[in-house]
C-alpha cells in the first residue's frame, strides 16, 4: 500500500490568496485616506469607487476587480485539491464561493452613482454586493459542512463555518450600522480567502 500523499498548494496558488487580502486592504484604506469626508462608519466601500469620485477607476481595480479575480481562482483551485472521499457538497461550496468572488468583482465594473442611487447602474452595483455576500454565507457554510468529517481538513471546515455564520447573523440581526457590519464581512472573506489559498488536502492511494 502506497502511503498517502499530502498536496502542497502550487506557488501561486499559495500567495494568491495573501495577494487578494493585501491589494483590497491596502486600497480600501489608502483611497479612503485620500478623501478627507469619507468615513468608514458612515459609507460603504462602494463609494470610494462611484461616479466622478476621484482615483475611483484605479480603486474599483485595486479594491474590487482584482482581488475578486484572485480570490475566484483560489476557490477554483481549492476544489481541485479537496479529498478524495469529501462529501459532494464540499465541491459545490467551492464553486458557490468562487461565484461570490466574481460578484465582488463585479462590484468594480459596475460602480454606484451617488447623483442615481435608485438607477440601473446602481441597482446591478447592489445587486452585486448582495449576491457576494449571500453567495460568500451559503458557499462558506456549505464547504464547511462538506469537510467536517475530514480530520486533515477539519480545521479549516470550523474556519469556514465560523465565517458563514458570522455573515448570517449579521445581516439577520443588524447589531452594527451597515457600513461597519460590511467590512466585518468583507474581512471575515479575506481571511476565507487565505485561508483556502493555503489549505492543502490528503489523496489517499490504495
Amino acid at each position: 500500500m502506497n502511503r498517502p500523499t499530502v498536496p502542497s498548494p502550487a506557488s501561486f496558488d499559495r500567495h494568491a490568496g495573501w495577494l487578494a487580502a493585501a491589494c483590497c486592504a491596502i486600497a480600501v484604506v489608502g483611497f479612503a485616506a485620500t478623501h478627507a469626508a469619507f468615513s468608514h462608519a458612515q459609507h460603504p466601500l462602494g463609494l470610494l469607487g462611484a461616479a466622478d469620485v476621484p482615483g475611483a477607476s484605479a480603486f474599483n481595480l485595486l479594491g474590487f476587480i482584482a482581488p475578486g479575480l484572485l480570490a475566484a481562482w483560489v476557490f477554483v483551485r481549492l476544489r481541485a485539491r479537496l479529498p478524495v472521499g469529501a462529501a459532494r457538497w464540499a465541491g459545490i461550496g467551492c464553486w458557490m464561493l468562487a461565484l461570490s468572488a466574481l460578484a465582488f468583482a463585479a462590484q468594480g465594473v459596475w460602480r454606484l452613482d451617488p447623483a442615481d442611487l435608485d438607477g440601473p447602474i446602481s441597482q446591478r452595483h447592489a445587486t452585486m454586493w448582495l449576491l457576494w455576500w449571500l453567495a460568500f454565507a451559503a458557499g462558506a457554510l456549505v464547504l464547511g459542512a462538506g469537510l467536517l468529517r475530514d480530520r486533515i481538513w477539519r480545521g479549516v471546515s470550523i474556519a469556514f463555518v465560523i465565517a458563514g455564520t458570522v455573515v448570517v447573523l449579521l445581516n439577520a440581526f443588524p447589531v452594527f450600522a451597515g457600513p461597519i457590519a460590511q467590512r466585518v464581512v468583507l474581512l471575515a472573506w479575506l481571511v476565507c480567502v487565505v485561508v483556502a489559498s493555503r489549505s492543502g488536502g490528503v489523496i489517499r492511494i490504495a
